[in-house]
């Protein structure tokens, strides 16, 4: 048998083969199927057209609904999403639904999954979001698909998925106090660009990598997309293991199997990155290819500056943020949104320096919102945080498209938490070097 990636050994599994080549289009075997308010609403009337008005999903242990991007608004097209989402859950008895203004909400759909025990190594895992790769931090194959295909997954529980060839990303050394993931993946979109990983998977391996935290892997993983790549996937070590099996009480316990890339393996790109010599990385407007070093644009004039998204608004993010912050007061509006319920209620039990990271932030006169994907993805006019003016910020979400956090002609900046906390404080691109030893 040929050797293979992981990404090509969990294909193959989930297509009942012992082997599979990068190219080949395979049937496989979906373990779980993630929507939310967004793209729900159309993959629900793609599973209804094609399957009947009366059909059941095809296993209602393995579609997790979570409503959190338009949900904190009054906008009536978006609440009424989430009513479409409501009424499919009550006729289809689904177990996994984190409804807001309950007890079970969660929050951003791609930190609720792991914390809630739906992401598992070996698994594959699609959502209508193209961030779902996340979940590849996980060690299984994780990637965003379209209303359609998810549709059809509803009815089926299998999708016919060409194999990509993998891309390896090797980090070697001990990240420096001033770099986060967000660093070094805004620095291998800088190099590759945003069309450099398209339809290929993106391992990311090395000492560098295996010293983060999970929350530190997710953000390698869920930038994958800005890249063009099909899913990010991290093997799987004791902090994986930790993590999945404290969770996995959540969802059921199920079993999993673990996979790695061969040692023979065939990779299509190699990169190795010191992160000893690596600097502060910004991705300036429009695209996070358009990558320059912190040290090159410091001084840029700000409005604003925010702290969340699936991305950067993880426990490690805002740990990191606060000690930048404690003690300072910001001189631009300053937005933090906890990614999920859990992390807001981080915010009280965490603390730095004997003070909660709640009290850093607002004593710094920073603003804090609901646990969801808030203005990431701009929203109505009424989302926290959102631009709703031609304004400047800088922002630890993962896309700078023109319009993506409101206003079209507003210039966003992506940068890591400690970057952006350090902006925040000066009202201009700030070096974190300056605030962290």
């Amino acid at each position: 048998m040929s050797a293979m990636t992981m990404s090509e050994k969990i294909l193959a599994k989930h297509a009942g083969r012992e082997a599979v080549n990068p190219g080949e289009n395979v049937w496989v075997d979906v373990d779980v199927l993630m929507t939310h308010d967004v793209c729900g609403p159309g993959t629900i009337g793609v599973f209804k057209k094609h399957f009947g008005q009366n059909a059941k999903v095809w296993d209602r242990e393995k579609v997790v609904i979570i409503p959190d991007h338009y949900i904190f608004t009054h906008d009536v097209m978006a609440n009424r999403n989430v009513d479409v989402l409501r009424q499919f859950v009550k006729e289809q008895d689904l177990p996994y639904f984190y409804d807001v203004g309950t007890e079970k909400y969660k929050g951003v759909c791609h930190i609720a999954l792991p914390e809630e025990g739906h992401t598992r190594p070996g698994e594959i895992l699609f959502g209508t979001d193209s961030h779902t790769c996340t979940a590849g931090a996980f060690g299984e194959f994780a990637t965003g698909i379209g209303n359609t295909d998810a549709g059809f997954v509803m009815g089926t529980g299998k999708l016919w998925l060409k194999v990509p060839p993998t891309m390896r990303f090797v980090f070697h050394g001990n990240l420096p106090p001033y770099l986060m993931a967000k660093d070094l993946i805004l620095a291998v979109i800088g190099d590759i660009g945003v069309d450099g990983a398209t339809y290929r998977a993106m391992e990311f391996d090395g000492d560098g990598v295996f010293a983060l935290n999970i929350e530190e892997r997710m953000t390698l993983c869920n930038m994958a997309i800005e890249a063009g790549g099909k899913n990010g996937i991290i093997p799987v070590d004791d902090v994986t293991r930790k993590y999945v099996n404290d969770r996995g009480q959540r969802s059921g316990n199920k079993p999993y199997t673990e996979y790695r890339s061969d040692a023979d393996a065939q990779f299509i790109f190699e990169k190795v990155y010191d992160v000893t010599k690596l600097e502060p990385v910004v991705a300036k407007p429009h695209s996070p290819d358009n990558k320059a070093f912190v040290s090159e644009i410091q001084g840029t004039k700000l409005d604003r500056a925010y702290i969340g998204s699936c991305t950067g608004g993880k426990l490690t993010d805002f740990r990191a943020a606060a000690k930048v912050l404690q003690g300072h007061t910001v001189k631009i509006d300053t937005f933090i949104v906890p990614a999920t319920t859990e992390v807001a209620k981080g915010l009280d039990t965490e603390t730095v320096g004997g003070k909660s990271l709640r009290d850093i932030f607002l004593a710094a006169g920073a603003q804090i919102g609901d646990a969801s994907c808030a203005a990431c993805l701009g929203g109505p006019s009424d989302t926290f945080g959102r631009l709703n003016a031609p304004i400047s910020c800088i922002s630890t979400t993962n896309r700078n498209f023109p319009g993506r956090m409101g206003h079209k002609q507003a210039q966003v900046f992506l940068a890591s938490p400690l970057t952006v906390a350090a902006s925040a404080i000066t009202g201009v691109i700030e070096d974190p070097r300056n605030f962290v030893a």
